[in-house]
């Protein structure tokens, strides 16, 4: 095995969900993915610190960009259309490694109640990250959670059909991520 071949973190992280969902997340050790990606053991350790964190790879740089796009929103913007701004960012930097992973990822989780706290976990993560950014901007906290809930919806959402059937392989995950913001905006409004 080399020991310094690039992609090994997207490489663990697709063996991972590969052999979760092909024989459970309890049943498959770190060996085994470490040898499905074609590393050592040890380059699976400098990556993460345990097989559960797989499922969080990128959170942190995922909740940096959405709070880089709230604080990036123009002056005046309601904290909605800051949300859309961070979620758009996010968005952006999503690809065909993604989208491919989607389906998979979507498997694991759902067949593990350890995998399904952890992914909760992450969303918590994500609008507090967005909620915060919020706050920066001068947004009061219930308005700054409740814009920031959405956009976590939205997020979550959009990538569900962006990785899913139906959807043009050229369509950026963006487009659906706004339009679910949207769609979360005007049922909202309804609401009253």
């Amino acid at each position: 095995m080399a020991r310094w071949e690039p992609g090994a973190r997207e490489r663990l992280v697709l063996a991972a969900v590969d052999l979760f969902s092909e024989q459970g997340y309890d049943d498959t050790t770190v060996t085994e993915i470490a040898e499905r990606a074609g590393v050592t053991k040890s380059t699976f350790f400098r990556h993460f610190p345990d097989k559960r964190e797989l499922l969080v790879a990128g959170q942190e740089t995922l909740s940096r960009l959405l709070a880089e796009g709230i604080a990036d929103a123009p002056d005046g913007a309601t904290p909605l259309e800051a949300v859309a701004n961070g979620v758009e960012r996010a968005s952006a930097e999503m690809g065909p490694v993604n989208r491919e992973l989607g389906p998979r990822l979507r498997a694991a989780v759902a067949a593990s109640a350890e995998l399904r706290e952890r992914d909760a976990l992450k969303s918590v993560g994500l609008a507090a990250a967005m909620t915060d950014a919020l706050l920066a901007r001068g947004v009061d906290a219930v308005r700054a959670r409740l814009a920031s809930e959405m956009g976590v919806l939205a997020f979550t959402q959009g990538f569900e059909r962006w990785s899913g059937r139906g959807v043009a392989d050229d369509e950026p995950l963006a487009v659906q991520t706004l339009a679910v913001l949207r769609e979360l905006r005007a049922a909202a409004a309804a609401l009253r």
